[in-house]
Protein backbone atom coordinates (compact mmCIF):
# COMPACT_ATOMS: atom_id res chain seq x y z
CA UNK A 1 0.00 0.00 0.00
CA UNK A 2 1.49 3.35 -1.03
CA UNK A 3 1.54 6.36 1.24
CA UNK A 4 -0.59 9.38 0.38
CA UNK A 5 1.33 12.37 -0.91
CA UNK A 6 1.81 15.27 1.48
CA UNK A 7 0.93 17.48 -1.48
CA UNK A 8 -2.53 15.94 -1.94
CA UNK A 9 -5.39 18.50 -2.01
CA UNK A 10 -7.44 18.87 1.15
CA UNK A 11 -10.73 20.05 -0.37
CA UNK A 12 -12.65 20.37 -3.63
CA UNK A 13 -11.68 24.06 -3.81
CA UNK A 14 -8.05 23.15 -3.18
CA UNK A 15 -8.06 21.04 -6.35
CA UNK A 16 -8.77 23.99 -8.65
CA UNK A 17 -5.75 25.72 -10.18
CA UNK A 18 -6.37 29.03 -11.95
CA UNK A 19 -3.69 30.25 -14.39
CA UNK A 20 -3.01 33.98 -14.18
CA UNK A 21 -2.49 34.11 -17.93
CA UNK A 22 -2.77 37.88 -18.27
CA UNK A 23 -0.19 40.40 -19.53
CA UNK A 24 0.17 42.54 -16.40
CA UNK A 25 0.40 42.16 -12.65
CA UNK A 26 -2.48 44.65 -12.27
CA UNK A 27 -4.76 42.37 -14.29
CA UNK A 28 -3.54 39.38 -12.30
CA UNK A 29 -4.43 41.16 -9.06
CA UNK A 30 -7.91 41.89 -10.40
CA UNK A 31 -8.43 38.22 -11.26
CA UNK A 32 -7.19 37.14 -7.84
CA UNK A 33 -9.53 39.62 -6.15
CA UNK A 34 -12.44 38.33 -8.22
CA UNK A 35 -11.81 34.66 -7.35
CA UNK A 36 -10.04 34.58 -3.99
CA UNK A 37 -11.54 31.88 -1.81
CA UNK A 38 -13.11 30.12 -4.80
CA UNK A 39 -9.76 28.88 -6.17
CA UNK A 40 -7.18 26.71 -4.40
CA UNK A 41 -4.00 27.53 -6.33
CA UNK A 42 -2.92 30.39 -8.60
CA UNK A 43 -0.59 29.48 -11.45
CA UNK A 44 1.94 31.99 -12.75
CA UNK A 45 3.20 31.08 -16.20
CA UNK A 46 5.69 32.52 -18.64
CA UNK A 47 3.60 35.45 -19.86
CA UNK A 48 3.26 36.96 -16.40
CA UNK A 49 6.72 35.92 -15.24
CA UNK A 50 8.23 38.38 -17.70
CA UNK A 51 5.99 41.18 -16.44
CA UNK A 52 6.64 41.09 -12.70
CA UNK A 53 5.09 37.70 -12.00
CA UNK A 54 8.00 36.36 -9.98
CA UNK A 55 7.68 39.22 -7.51
CA UNK A 56 3.92 38.60 -7.37
CA UNK A 57 4.59 34.91 -6.67
CA UNK A 58 6.73 35.81 -3.65
CA UNK A 59 4.08 38.23 -2.41
CA UNK A 60 1.23 35.73 -2.71
CA UNK A 61 3.27 32.97 -1.08
CA UNK A 62 4.03 35.36 1.77
CA UNK A 63 0.28 35.79 2.27
CA UNK A 64 -0.17 32.05 2.58
CA UNK A 65 -1.66 31.57 -0.91
CA UNK A 66 -0.64 28.43 -2.78
CA UNK A 67 1.33 29.44 -5.87
CA UNK A 68 2.12 27.24 -8.87
CA UNK A 69 5.22 28.54 -10.64
CA UNK A 70 4.99 27.15 -14.17
CA UNK A 71 8.53 27.58 -15.49
CA UNK A 72 9.04 24.15 -17.15
CA UNK A 73 12.74 24.04 -16.33
CA UNK A 74 15.11 22.21 -18.67
CA UNK A 75 18.87 22.77 -18.71
CA UNK A 76 22.16 21.23 -17.65
CA UNK A 77 22.18 19.66 -14.19
CA UNK A 78 24.09 22.45 -12.43
CA UNK A 79 21.75 25.12 -13.76
CA UNK A 80 18.66 23.11 -12.76
CA UNK A 81 20.05 22.61 -9.27
CA UNK A 82 20.83 26.30 -8.82
CA UNK A 83 17.38 27.31 -10.08
CA UNK A 84 15.59 24.88 -7.78
CA UNK A 85 17.55 26.10 -4.76
CA UNK A 86 16.48 29.67 -5.49
CA UNK A 87 12.87 28.70 -6.18
CA UNK A 88 12.75 26.83 -2.86
CA UNK A 89 13.42 30.13 -1.09
CA UNK A 90 10.41 31.80 -2.74
CA UNK A 91 7.84 29.90 -0.71
CA UNK A 92 5.80 28.71 -3.69
CA UNK A 93 3.91 25.42 -3.51
CA UNK A 94 4.51 23.95 -6.99
CA UNK A 95 7.13 24.31 -9.70
CA UNK A 96 7.32 22.54 -13.06
CA UNK A 97 10.22 21.04 -14.98
CA UNK A 98 10.32 18.86 -18.05
CA UNK A 99 10.23 15.19 -17.08
CA UNK A 100 13.65 14.24 -18.40
CA UNK A 101 15.33 11.76 -16.02
CA UNK A 102 18.57 13.74 -15.49
CA UNK A 103 16.66 16.99 -15.03
CA UNK A 104 14.35 15.46 -12.42
CA UNK A 105 17.17 13.82 -10.50
CA UNK A 106 19.13 17.07 -10.36
CA UNK A 107 16.07 18.96 -9.15
CA UNK A 108 15.19 16.42 -6.44
CA UNK A 109 18.75 16.34 -5.11
CA UNK A 110 18.95 20.13 -5.02
CA UNK A 111 15.62 20.43 -3.22
CA UNK A 112 16.67 17.85 -0.64
CA UNK A 113 19.84 19.85 -0.01
CA UNK A 114 17.78 22.94 0.88
CA UNK A 115 15.78 21.16 3.56
CA UNK A 116 12.56 22.68 2.15
CA UNK A 117 9.76 20.10 2.35
CA UNK A 118 6.70 22.04 1.19
CA UNK A 119 7.70 22.59 -2.47
CA UNK A 120 6.25 20.07 -4.91
CA UNK A 121 8.36 19.34 -7.98
CA UNK A 122 6.10 18.53 -10.94
CA UNK A 123 7.37 16.70 -14.02
CA UNK A 124 5.70 17.80 -17.26
CA UNK A 125 5.19 14.69 -19.39
CA UNK A 126 3.66 15.73 -22.73
CA UNK A 127 2.03 19.12 -23.26
CA UNK A 128 -1.75 18.91 -23.60
CA UNK A 129 -1.55 21.03 -26.76
CA UNK A 130 0.25 18.14 -28.49
CA UNK A 131 -1.18 15.06 -30.15
CA UNK A 132 0.33 12.07 -31.95
CA UNK A 133 1.11 14.07 -35.09
CA UNK A 134 2.85 16.78 -33.07
CA UNK A 135 5.02 14.20 -31.29
CA UNK A 136 5.97 12.60 -34.59
CA UNK A 137 6.87 15.99 -36.04
CA UNK A 138 9.09 16.62 -33.00
CA UNK A 139 10.99 13.40 -33.66
CA UNK A 140 9.54 11.15 -30.96
CA UNK A 141 9.17 7.54 -32.03
CA UNK A 142 6.42 6.54 -29.62
CA UNK A 143 2.76 7.47 -29.12
CA UNK A 144 1.61 9.96 -26.46
CA UNK A 145 0.45 7.37 -23.97
CA UNK A 146 3.75 5.48 -24.08
CA UNK A 147 5.84 8.61 -23.63
CA UNK A 148 3.64 9.81 -20.76
CA UNK A 149 3.81 6.50 -18.91
CA UNK A 150 7.57 6.14 -19.34
CA UNK A 151 8.10 9.65 -17.99
CA UNK A 152 5.74 8.93 -15.11
CA UNK A 153 7.82 5.92 -14.14
CA UNK A 154 10.99 8.03 -14.37
CA UNK A 155 9.41 10.71 -12.15
CA UNK A 156 8.55 8.23 -9.45
CA UNK A 157 12.03 6.72 -9.59
CA UNK A 158 13.57 10.19 -9.26
CA UNK A 159 11.49 11.05 -6.17
CA UNK A 160 9.40 13.82 -7.71
CA UNK A 161 6.35 15.24 -5.99
CA UNK A 162 3.99 14.91 -8.92
CA UNK A 163 3.29 14.89 -12.63
CA UNK A 164 1.57 17.03 -15.22
CA UNK A 165 -0.33 15.12 -17.88
CA UNK A 166 -3.62 15.29 -19.70
CA UNK A 167 -6.65 13.82 -17.92
CA UNK A 168 -6.83 11.22 -20.69
CA UNK A 169 -3.55 9.72 -19.41
CA UNK A 170 -4.37 10.00 -15.70
CA UNK A 171 -5.90 6.48 -15.55
CA UNK A 172 -2.69 5.10 -17.08
CA UNK A 173 -0.42 7.04 -14.76
CA UNK A 174 -2.20 6.45 -11.45
CA UNK A 175 -1.38 2.71 -11.23
CA UNK A 176 2.29 3.53 -11.94
CA UNK A 177 2.68 6.19 -9.25
CA UNK A 178 0.04 5.19 -6.71
CA UNK A 179 -0.89 7.90 -4.23
CA UNK A 180 2.71 8.97 -3.68
CA UNK A 181 2.71 11.48 -6.56
CA UNK A 182 0.00 14.01 -7.26
CA UNK A 183 -1.39 14.21 -10.78
CA UNK A 184 -2.00 17.70 -12.18
CA UNK A 185 -4.05 17.94 -15.35
CA UNK A 186 -4.41 20.85 -17.73
CA UNK A 187 -6.70 20.28 -20.70
CA UNK A 188 -9.80 20.39 -18.50
CA UNK A 189 -12.86 22.16 -19.86
CA UNK A 190 -16.44 22.32 -18.56
CA UNK A 191 -18.98 20.83 -20.94
CA UNK A 192 -19.71 23.22 -23.80
CA UNK A 193 -16.52 25.27 -23.36
CA UNK A 194 -14.20 26.11 -26.23
CA UNK A 195 -11.17 23.78 -26.22
CA UNK A 196 -8.89 26.56 -27.51
CA UNK A 197 -5.39 25.18 -28.15
CA UNK A 198 -5.94 22.09 -26.00
CA UNK A 199 -6.10 18.79 -27.89
CA UNK A 200 -6.44 16.18 -25.11
CA UNK A 201 -9.32 17.34 -22.95
CA UNK A 202 -11.91 16.16 -20.43
CA UNK A 203 -14.60 17.72 -18.21
CA UNK A 204 -13.77 18.49 -14.54
CA UNK A 205 -15.91 15.65 -13.15
CA UNK A 206 -14.50 13.14 -15.61
CA UNK A 207 -10.93 14.28 -14.87
CA UNK A 208 -11.45 13.71 -11.14
CA UNK A 209 -12.92 10.27 -11.78
CA UNK A 210 -9.95 9.50 -14.04
CA UNK A 211 -7.56 10.05 -11.14
CA UNK A 212 -6.53 13.70 -11.36
CA UNK A 213 -5.71 15.50 -8.11
CA UNK A 214 -5.45 19.08 -9.38
CA UNK A 215 -7.25 20.59 -12.37
CA UNK A 216 -5.76 23.53 -14.26
CA UNK A 217 -8.65 25.54 -15.74
CA UNK A 218 -8.06 29.00 -17.16
CA UNK A 219 -10.17 30.65 -19.83
CA UNK A 220 -13.55 29.21 -18.73
CA UNK A 221 -12.98 31.17 -15.50
CA UNK A 222 -10.84 34.17 -16.45
CA UNK A 223 -12.98 35.05 -19.48
CA UNK A 224 -16.32 34.45 -17.80
CA UNK A 225 -18.65 37.37 -17.12
CA UNK A 226 -18.50 36.38 -13.43
CA UNK A 227 -15.17 34.59 -12.75
CA UNK A 228 -16.06 33.80 -9.13
CA UNK A 229 -19.31 32.12 -10.05
CA UNK A 230 -17.58 30.21 -12.86
CA UNK A 231 -14.95 28.95 -10.40
CA UNK A 232 -17.60 28.03 -7.84
CA UNK A 233 -19.56 26.06 -10.45
CA UNK A 234 -16.42 24.08 -11.34
CA UNK A 235 -15.70 23.37 -7.66
CA UNK A 236 -19.27 22.11 -7.29
CA UNK A 237 -18.69 19.77 -10.22
CA UNK A 238 -15.41 18.59 -8.70
CA UNK A 239 -17.13 17.92 -5.36
CA UNK A 240 -19.86 15.92 -7.07
CA UNK A 241 -17.24 13.60 -8.56
CA UNK A 242 -15.30 12.92 -5.36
Amino acid sequence: MTRRSRFAPQSATGRLVLPLDVPTVAEARDLIAATRGAVGVYKIGMELQFAGGLELARELAGEGIDVFLDVKLLDIDNTIASAVRNIARMGVRFVTLHAYPKTMRAAVTALEDTGVTDLCLLGVTVLTSMDEADLAAAGYGKPVRDLVTSRAADARAAGMGGLVCSPLEAPLVRPLVGEELVIVTPGVRPAGSDHGDQKRVMTPADAIRAGSDYLVIGRPISRAADPRRAAEAIVEEIASAL
